[in-house]
């Protein structure tokens, strides 16, 4: 629909055509009239084209796109495409198509005075905004929809205003300007029009007695209408708290609570009243004129529920929340006098039958046991530990599954698998509310209560179980899940319940998967406390390894977490049953899903490497000979993509055993564990020689010799040169970045400053470190970086290091400026995780040209002075290309998660060459595309910059929050040319080493 390098004629007729074809079912039609519609929102004809079809159209899905394309226009593009002579007319045209749509549609409506506050915020020369609003629209009744609705977005919009162009002084002045100055007239108008019969009738600003007068009725309409509610929420932001809560409007806002068509707006309101009390100290008298007018509503608690009111239900819980949220503090100081507060929200959580509040209550329990467990605040500890009981009684009841009539049914959501989740995930963040409850009662007492739950079903069911039914097993399962959520809290020498309880659990019937899902999930989580008593280890170890003997899933991976947790907590007392593991490990190793058979190999690997260092070589080679057979049966069979990831998952099996089977051995001695890998070690190189196209192979590959170095650090010596040659062949051959990132340990583990690390392998890593950067970089000449992002990201993370523990080779080196370039055009990307680790390496670059180099500067010595020389050197060469790069990715092209590291390196830069930086800067700004920075703004930017680099360091520091606001405001005004960034494009690195 449009043409290169020519304006559109953005009319009307073509404009709605392309909203008729966004609806349509063909793709390449809407992309392109999506990409015309983008294009027409950021043209200056949208202006009058907008304007256009609010006047003339009638469907509502095209004035709700012209009303939003006209709040993008103001925000973004009025300093730019409207004359400051014109806007008193569009002020007016905006002020007449509000009175047009003041009896609807809504959306369009509020859109509108949002558009109208906007341009009040920067229109700076408009001194009387609400007079001439109120004014202009408050004499027609129907009108009076409108202003609520602009006195409601007005201090919404003038809080967010960081996204105008205004300076912070010309913002500040502005909203005392427009809510400040304001806000008791505000206040008053609202009254007049809670207490109002008709709505604003013959309303002037500012308001006279004549006024008042003629407001002397209450009517129900105006005092429940919820917009009336909407602008007390909005206006708090800037009128006192205090004065809502002293005036006719509290009493209008409960009227509100009470009636059924305005409690929804009416309690939200009351939430935010309550929350602004936070700062308790200076708001002690309105938290004493509220505390009682809330309290008046607690019977509306019961009302709503018996009338299955459950939106009613849930807003009259958020109210009690927020105020005890904002209240904690004053409960814990003066919990007798605050107590009701708390009992109105136990009331809500024990009607809450259908689950449906008592997730509002978790914060308020939370912040009010911070309280109470400080020294401090014991005596309220004391008097309220009745509360967090009868908290507890009801959590228990609360996380049972649905009932059912037939206890053998365990899908008690009727498939509805998205229910059962949000059930799971409810109940974990109920468990962090028992926690908090353990925390002010005592572990003891819950672990109690828990134990009594558990008694109570088998005194009432245990009798009824049998092999294949066990009744009401919800009431049983709920206090497992409890005892599971309390159990890090639980002290390892505790010893007054639980070795009552978990004689119970190992009795729990096998029969119900969820039953027997609970007790394993509970062993696994007690084995700290296990290995303190280790004679409960043997009936809870049998219970979880006959679990592997089950057909669920489910229960095959809780029971393969719960065995991981038992090999590392107890892998001492476990320690002398390691061939048996070994017997059961590969029996039942084939069956388990991969994540389960990655957390029984971690377990397994934990117990054998507290064995003796003379046994590691013979186990190693009892449990990993099974896993190198079975891999090289699947090496043979892996032919297609599946079973190359089935070979690829399997090698991660054998990383675990490198992970946590390290012996302490002299550094004289030969590791038993490397003797064992340097058997292994040809098996992988064939592997992956043969599979070397594959990723996930390349990768698992890496990641287990990468694990290698780690572990055994320099006592991986003799493969060292082996190892070297299998990385500098595999990146080669794959152009892969997983072969760097196995680099790095390589080269972290054998740096200069290790302690037996001979030079001449010091030397030699450095050379092969370099022999990978130059393939690397011969790479990224041959290969945009869009296809390398990756490589990219795993190249300057390794450089990262080679920086930190090699500088006086690599800042010397001819292959430094080279790289340094390949980092500025590597910030062309849109992909966070190569531009974050090419900043960083920038960044840690950088302070090698200043006085506090990444590497400290004892270390450096006498070179230190050489490399910032050279540092400062490659920056007067390159800093032009690096500040237009990175000005470009924080205007264009950037991540959000990277601009703080972009930024980072302007105000490095500015510290380091002021003045040429400076320059720069303004360099750069000078190719932004014509029109979409006027010469005022960018003399602004530049003046401030001078005005701060003639300042203090402090001073300077602020130049990063001067570039951060207008690359900031620049990206969300334009969006990057679809024919390429003209003179901010980034060149093509090229590399001839």
């Amino acid at each position: 629909m449009a043409s290169n390098g020519v304006e559109d004629a953005f009319a009307v007729g073509s404009v709605l055509q392309a909203m008729l074809t966004m609806r349509s079912g063909d793709n390449d039609k809407k992309k392109q009239a999506a990409d015309y519609l983008a294009k027409f929102q950021k043209s200056k004809a949208a202006w009058t084209t907008t304007i256009s079809i609010l006047q003339s159209s009638t469907e509502a899905e095209a004035q709700l796109f012209a009303a939003t394309t006209l709040k993008g226009k103001i925000t973004y593009d009025l300093a730019t495409q409207v004359s400051e002579g014109d806007l008193p007319a569009l002020r007016s045209q905006i002020l007449l198509l509000l009175k047009k749509y003041a009896p609807g549609p809504k959306p369009v409506r509020v859109q509108l005075c949002v558009c109208l506050a906007i341009l009040a915020i920067q229109m700076q020369t408009w001194k009387d905004v609400l007079p001439t609003v109120v004014s202009t629209l408050g004499n027609d009744v129907t009108s009076h929809a409108c202003i609520l609705d602009f006195l409601r977005v007005l201090p919404e919009e003038v809080t967010e205003g960081r996204k105008i162009t205004l300076s912070e002084e010309e913002l500040s002045q502005r909203t005392s300007e427009l809510l400040g100055d304001n806000a008791e007239q505000v206040v008053q108008l609202l009254i007049n029009y809670a207490q109002s019969s008709r709505k604003f009738p013959h309303l002037v600003w500012p308001l006279d007695d004549s006024c008042g007068s003629s407001l002397t009725t209450w009517a129900a309409a105006a005092a429940t209408n919820p917009q009336l509610f909407d602008c007390i929420s909005s206006w708090l932001r800037e009128v006192p708290v205090g004065v809502v809560v002293s005036s006719p409007l509290m009493s209008a806002v409960l009227h509100g609570v009470a009636n059924d068509n305005s409690l929804l707006a009416a309690a939200d309101c009351l939430t935010v009243i309550c929350r602004e009390t936070k700062e308790v100290d200076d708001n002690r008298d309105t938290i004493a004129l509220l505390l009682p007018r809330l309290l008046e509503l607690r019977p509306r608690i019961q009302a709503l529920v018996d009338e299955d009111d459950t939106e009613g239900f849930k807003a009259i819980t958020r109210v009690f929340a927020e105020a005890g949220e904002s209240w904690a503090l004053l409960v814990a100081r003066d919990p007798q006098h605050f107590r009701p507060i708390v009992d109105c929200l136990l009331e809500c959580c024990a009607r809450d039958k259908e689950k449906d509040v008592l997730h509002y209550t978790f914060n308020f329990w939370y912040e009010l046991k911070q309280y109470l467990t400080l020294d401090h605040y014991m005596e309220a500890r004391v008097q309220l530990v009745d509360v967090f009981a009868q908290l507890v009684d009801i959590l228990l009841k609360q996380l049972e599954y649905p009932a059912s009539d037939d206890p053998n049914n365990v899908d008690l959501f009727d498939g509805d698998r998205e229910q059962e989740e949000k059930f799971r995930e409810f109940r974990h963040h109920m468990g962090d509310t028992l926690k908090d409850s353990c925390e002010v009662m005592g572990v003891s007492a819950c672990l109690t209560k828990v134990y009594d739950a558990i008694k109570l079903w088998q005194e009432k069911f245990g009798g009824l179980a049998t092999p294949t039914s066990v009744p009401h097993w919800q009431s049983l399962e709920a206090p497992l899940f409890a005892m599971r959520a309390m159990g890090r809290m639980v002290d390892n020498g505790d010893s007054s319940v639980l070795p009552q309880i978990f004689p119970l659990l190992v009795q729990i019937p096998v029969s119900n998967e969820k039953l027997r899902f609970a007790a394993i999930m509970v062993f696994g989580r007690y084995t700290e406390w296990t290995a303190a008593h280790p004679e409960f280890l043997e009936s809870q170890f049998q219970y979880i390894v006959s679990s592997f003997q089950a057909d669920s899933q489910e229960i095959l991976r809780a029971a393969a977490q719960s065995f991981k947790y038992f090999c590392t907590d107890c892998k001492t007392l476990l320690s002398p049953q390691v061939i048996q593991l070994q017997a059961f490990y590969d029996g039942i190793l084939d069956k388990l899903p991969m994540p389960s058979k990655e957390e029984v190999t971690e377990g397994v690997a934990v117990v054998l490497g507290v064995q003796k260092p003379e046994e590691i070589y013979r186990l190693l080679k009892l449990y990993c000979d099974p896993l190198i057979n079975r891999l090289m049966v699947k090496a043979n069979q892996a032919t297609d993509e599946k079973s190359k990831v089935d070979l690829a998952d399997h090698i991660n099996l054998l990383t675990n055993f490198a992970q946590y089977v390290v012996p302490y051995i002299p550094s004289d001695q030969e590791n038993p564990a490397v003797k064992y890998w340097q058997e292994v070690f040809p098996i992988l190189s064939t592997i992956l020689d043969n599979f070397i196209t594959f990723i996930p192979i390349c990768e698992r590959v890496c990641r287990c010799w990468r694990n290698m170095v780690i572990s055994y650090r320099t006592a991986i010596t003799p493969l060292l040169g082996p190892l070297a040659n299998k990385l500098a062949e595999g990146f080669a051959a794959s152009k892969q970045g997983c072969f760097l990132w196995a680099t790095s340990a390589v080269l972290r583990e054998f740096s200069e400053d290790r302690e037996h690390v001979e030079d001449g392998i010091t030397n030699d890593i450095y050379v092969f470190f370099e022999a990978q950067a130059t393939n690397v970089l011969r790479t990224m000449s041959d290969i945009k970086p869009i296809d390398l992002p990756d490589v990219i990201e795993d190249f300057y993370r390794l450089l990262i290091d080679a920086l930190l523990y090699y500088p006086t080779k690599l800042i010397p080196s001819p292959l430094f400026t080279p790289i340094f370039q390949a980092a500025i055009s590597a910030l062309s990307l849109e992909k966070q995780e190569p531009v974050s680790a090419a900043l960083h390496y920038i960044r840690d670059l950088l302070t090698y040209g200043g006085p506090n180099p990444a590497t400290s500067s004892d270390a450096l010595g006498t070179a230190g002075a050489q490399l910032r020389q050279i540092v400062k050197q490659l920056l007067l060469e390159q800093g032009g290309a690096l500040i237009k790069q990175t000005m470009a990715g924080m205007m264009f092209t950037f991540p959000s998660d990277c601009f703080a590291d972009g930024s980072g390196v302007l105000l490095h830069m500015f510290q380091l060459l002021p003045q040429e930086t400076a320059a720069w800067v303004e360099s750069t700004i000078r190719m932004l595309p014509a029109g979409t920075v006027t010469p005022v703004e960018a003399n602004r930017l530049l003046s401030k910059i001078k005005e701060k680099l003639s300042g203090s360091d402090s001073d300077r520091r602020q130049i990063r929050i001067l570039m951060q606001d207008f690359t900031n405001t620049y990206r969300r005004r334009y969006v990057a040319p679809r024919d390429g960034l003209g003179q901010l494009e980034a060149t093509q690195f090229h590399f001839s080493g």
